[in-house]
């Protein structure tokens, strides 16, 4: 995926913290900011997890939406929905998070994670307000560079809203 691409929609299972599943159709005029994670992966849980839950808390709602991915692509038998939803519980994750679906034919990388062409967890993806990639990072990734994007990237949807 290229910075200023549009991404194709999510592939998911279920959904967590949503009563309605979402798209990043829907979600067009927001600024969007998924985290790609796996709940037995050091770095999600040490810095990706604390990252995307301190945006969730830090930015208006409506202006700027925080998803998670659950994408497992190893571990599986560990890392069901069930467990997912006790971890989540434990961490105080309260932003929707959507499973990535298996792939149906065996391949142990989930759906969106290969239509993303995601490297790993975690993965940090932000996309603007017309839903274009702004932010494609694979691994650990410093907040302040983070906040920056996000600053911009609020102010461009708020210069271009009528």
């Amino acid at each position: 995926m290229i910075k200023g691409d549009q991404i194709p929609d999510w592939d998911i299972q279920a959904w967590i913290n949503t009563e309605t599943p979402l798209s990043l159709a829907e979600l067009r005029g927001t600024v969007v900011v998924v985290h790609a994670f796996q709940m037995l992966c050091p770095g999600c849980v040490s810095h990706g997890i604390p990252q995307a839950k301190a945006i969730h808390q830090a930015f208006p709602p409506g202006r700027l939406q925080v998803v998670g991915l659950h994408a497992v692509f190893e571990h599986h038998a560990a890392m069901g929905e069930t467990a997912l939803r006790a971890f989540m519980h434990e961490y105080r994750i309260r932003f929707p998070v959507g499973i990535d679906r298996p792939d149906p034919r065996g391949n142990p990388i989930p759906m969106t994670m290969q239509s993303w062409r995601l490297q790993g967890t975690p993965t940090l993806i932000i996309l603007d307000a017309e839903g274009r990639i702004r932010l494609h990072h694979f691994g650990q990734i410093d907040d302040l560079r983070v906040g920056a994007i996000i600053g911009q990237l609020l102010t461009e949807a708020a210069s271009a809203s009528p």
